[in-house]
């Protein structure tokens, strides 16, 4: 752990006519110990905003791809699992209310996961969706965390067999979703929670910064 902050902190804790401790009180040290985690993690999650800087590039060719998509009447299908899951359905507001585009989450049908799962494999509940209703044109726009989803791969997979655009969002090293997906936009941090973070602020930003419908 780095005690960069520690010594800052004890100002607050600690007499400033003494000079700064790390082992005055178990109940201090315990204290600052999280105050520097909470700095760190915020740090971090500056870093990776640094680091998206970088791909302002992509992310206008990811907001382009969108707006054309709703020019042509075409869908935005959503995939991810988990907390990448709950974000796909969470985006379906910021894409379908505030930018008319016809968004669909493939996450939020209960019946149609649990059914595919049961009956064939928890790997194929997004492809065997896709299949009856996405079509040529459509996006299709994956989540993962880790870039290794087996069901959001074979998803961005089939769709790109029937002619749909694919953008992936990911995190770590990109995984398998960097190499599948048309657009793929990686936070590189072995840290999923910053991972969700910025996903989250990229689906945000992509759909603030979309030209408003006609």
């Amino acid at each position: 752990m780095s005690y960069e902050y520690v010594e800052k902190l004890n100002d607050k804790f600690i007499d400033n006519n003494k000079e700064p401790t790390f082992e005055k009180s178990s109940d201090i040290l315990t204290y600052t110990e999280r105050d520097v985690s909470i700095l760190n993690y915020l740090d971090e999650s500056i870093q990776c905003i640094e680091d998206l800087k970088k791909k302002t590039d992509q992310i206008q060719r990811i907001i382009q791809i969108l707006e054309k998509t709703r020019e042509s009447g075409k869908k935005l299908f959503l995939i991810g699992n988990g907390g990448s899951g709950s974000l796909a359905s969470h985006l379906i507001c910021d894409f379908s209310k505030f930018r008319k585009l016809k968004a669909i989450a493939l996450t939020d049908s209960i019946a149609s996961i649990t059914a595919y799962s049961n009956d064939d494999s928890y790997d194929v509940i997004f492809k065997e969706q896709l299949k009856i209703l996405a079509e040529e044109g459509d996006i299709v726009l994956g989540i993962s965390g880790s870039g290794n989803s087996k069901n959001v791969i074979e998803g961005i997979e089939f769709a790109k067999q029937i002619g749909c655009r694919t953008i992936g969002l990911a995190g770590f090293d990109g995984g398998k979703l960097k190499d599948v997906a048309d657009e793929c936009i990686v936070v590189e941090i072995k840290n999923m929670q910053h991972s969700e973070d910025m996903h989250t602020l990229i689906g945000h930003m992509v759909a603030f910064l979309m030209n408003e419908a006609d």
